[in-house]
């Protein structure tokens, strides 16, 4: 009995109902969960199964900024696309199927991606021919990806240009990393990147060229991209480069390049209170946009066997005789040493004469003061100097200069010039192989005496601020963007200890070249800017003289020094003074020149927008701060 009653107890109605329900809730569980693996997730899923590895992928940094005195991005970036290809999946179908989508033969893919492999077999690399697709490329490879095993395209950053005119020599260009910067850089960069080749773009590739960025994603066993890892949690962001802010002048270095057209020469401007570059032009130059992004071979090859050679930076890399800009420094080499005096008077009869040797001067003179000799160009008088300086003497100021030193400037091209001793003229044509009359030669530029145009601009720089010797740079400060900081570029500036009297006469010859009748300038002069400069006439053994002129203005409280010089061309007076003259009327006054028609500018951007702080003209400095491994400049926060 009892038996009976439990076993109707336990099939009771109730229970049965409360089982079915348990069963029918288990069932429901269970179909929505594998709905939701199936449906739902089931395609993450697949991917998961599917994937074999995960890959590393670099991602490409933005590089710094170049912005100018004026707050003008003249130097940005803009998106391009460029393929990569991993050596160790890369098979000949897969080089035929991708040379045959980028139009070039598979031999030239091969190759590089060979060159890589010696590096590296699992890192994707860059190579030349896909480099800066365009966007039918881009989808051809998109369309093939399942038989393009290891083949990807990736975001590649490449320069673009906010300035009328190129400033090639000063800016610089990027190029590929060469396979002996690859073994020196080791991890820094891989084959395929690129690092600056010339101008600012070299000297400061630390500073602008950014970090690149790191994304985890899981591949299938072609090669190909499936899915992110981990969510895209343990991907490392790219950093970009820090913003360069510069001292030049966008307005100015486009009239300089306009006025040096259908030229071979260069002109250089700087502020002769900090040794700011206001100006940088080389004649003939190249078009950097043809060489930002895929560089078209043809156009490469075009410049590189140009025989007036647009890649040679004429504004600091040739030596050039300075010819008669180089009088002002044997002036001050014999007022300082005492050998004259401002008053010091002294016969040009039309000639120099010494022993069979005769110099032909521009007239017969007369009796001439150092500032008359200036104003008129006196070979006679300088040559007398050079003289009374002699060799030695020649070497100690042209050295006290900087000349026959390269000037340190933060460009990646520059020579040294020239200035002889006696050890030098010994060696070179023997000790009696030489004329005790090559002083003479040497007072008025000519001879051994070599020189660049940035060195000749620094030293009427120092000329116009009374004797500081400043260390030209195009760099004012860079924008820190991990520290949220402007670190300000200080530079060397060396006290010459000249006398301010002896200053001042070189000054007053200089001034009358332009303002006074007599000076061989004085048809350029300006009614409302006090100009001074100086005409050069150079002696070319090659062919044509060559023209310079160099000036500084305002003459007491000078903002602006140029060095204008022109290959071949002839008399300074002609050629290169009315250069330096436009240049000078444009900065001070605002004026583009009537004859040349003006391309317009952008005004410029807010200060936030160009620089995340507003930046202040600093002060000259006058001793000479230690140099850094960084450079001959050392960086102060701001």
């Amino acid at each position: 009995m009892i038996g009976q009653a439990l076993n109707g107890d336990f099939g009771s109605t109730t229970r049965q109902r409360i089982l079915k329900w348990l069963v029918f809730l288990m069932a429901g569980v269970f179909i929505l969960r594998l709905g939701w693996l199936q449906i739902i997730q089931g395609g993450a899923y697949r991917l998961r199964a599917e994937a074999q590895a995960i890959k590393q992928i670099k991602i490409e940094p933005f590089r710094g900024m170049m912005i100018d005195r004026n707050g003008i991005p003249i130097v940005q970036n803009i998106p391009g696309f460029s393929v990569t290809v991993t050596p160790y999946q890369f098979t000949s179908v897969v080089a035929v199927r991708l040379a045959k989508i980028l139009g070039v033969p598979d031999s030239v893919i091969r190759a590089d991606v060979a060159k890589a492999a010696r590096f590296n077999r699992f890192n994707p690399v860059k190579f030349a021919a896909g480099r800066d697709i365009d966007f039918s490329t881009m989808s051809a490879i998109e369309e093939q990806r399942d038989f393009l095993p290891g083949v990807d395209v990736i975001t590649d950053p490449k320069r673009s240009y906010d300035i009328t005119g190129n400033a090639a020599h000063l800016l610089g260009y990027c190029r590929e990393v060469s396979e002996y910067q690859l073994k020196e850089l080791g991890d820094a960069y891989d084959p395929g990147d690129l690092t600056g080749k010339t101008g600012l773009e070299k000297s400061y590739e630390a500073y602008v060229r950014g970090q690149k960025g790191l994304q985890f994603v899981a591949v299938n066993n072609r090669g190909q991209r499936v899915s992110s890892f981990n969510e895209g949690k343990s991907d490392v962001p790219t950093r970009r480069g820090f913003d360069l802010q510069l001292g030049l002048d966008a307005k100015l270095q486009s009239l300089a390049e306009k006025l040096l057209e259908g030229k071979r020469g260069a002109v250089v401007a700087i502020d002769p209170n900090n040794g700011e570059i206001l100006a940088f032009a080389s004649m003939p130059d190249f078009s950097l946009r043809e060489l930002s992004g895929r560089t078209s071979r043809g156009y490469y090859n075009q410049i590189a066997s140009d025989p007036n050679k647009p890649l040679f930076n004429r504004a600091s890399m040739p030596n050039y005789p300075p010819g008669s800009t180089w009088k002002m420094l044997v002036a001050l080499g014999c007022l300082q040493e005492g050998l004259i005096t401002p008053n010091t008077v002294l016969h040009c009869g039309g000639a120099y004469n010494y022993g069979n040797r005769s110099m032909a001067c521009h007239g017969a003179h007369g009796a001439v003061t150092l500032e008359r000799a200036i104003q008129v160009s006196c070979n006679v008088y300088f040559a007398q100097c050079g003289m009374k300086l002699g060799v030695e003497g020649m070497k100690k100021y042209g050295t006290l200069f900087g000349f026959g030193h390269k000037t340190m400037a933060d460009i990646t091209e520059e020579a040294s010039g020239l200035v002889p001793s006696t050890a030098y003229m010994d060696k070179r044509y023997g000790k009696n192989g030489w004329s005790k009359y090559a002083p003479a030669n040497w007072g008025i530029g000519q001879g051994e005496i070599l020189t660049t145009p940035l060195q000749l601009v620094r030293y009427v720089a120092a000329i116009a601020n009374g004797g500081i010797l400043l260390q030209p740079h195009a760099v004012r400060s860079v924008y820190n963007n991990v520290l949220n900081k402007t670190e300000v570029m200080r530079y060397a500036a060396t006290d010459l200890h000249l006398r301010p009297d002896y200053v001042r006469a070189v000054q007053h010859g200089m001034y009358k070249v332009v303002n006074e009748p007599g000076g061989t300038a004085s048809s350029l002069r300006i009614p409302d800017i006090v100009m001074c400069g100086k005409t050069g006439t150079a002696q070319n053994p090659h062919g044509r003289d060559h023209s310079w002129f160099v000036c500084y203005a305002p003459m007491d409280k000078p903002q602006i020094a140029i060095c204008a010089m022109v290959e071949n061309a002839g008399f300074g007076s002609t050629v290169a003074a009315p250069i330096a003259t436009k240049l000078v009327e444009l900065y001070l006054k605002g004026r583009w020149p009537a004859d040349i028609r003006s391309p317009g500018f952008a005004a410029p951007p807010s200060a936030d927008s160009a620089m995340p702080e507003k930046q202040e003209k600093s002060d000259t400095v006058r001793k000479q701060p230690a140099y850094t491994k960084k450079g001959p400049f050392i960086v102060s926060e701001k």
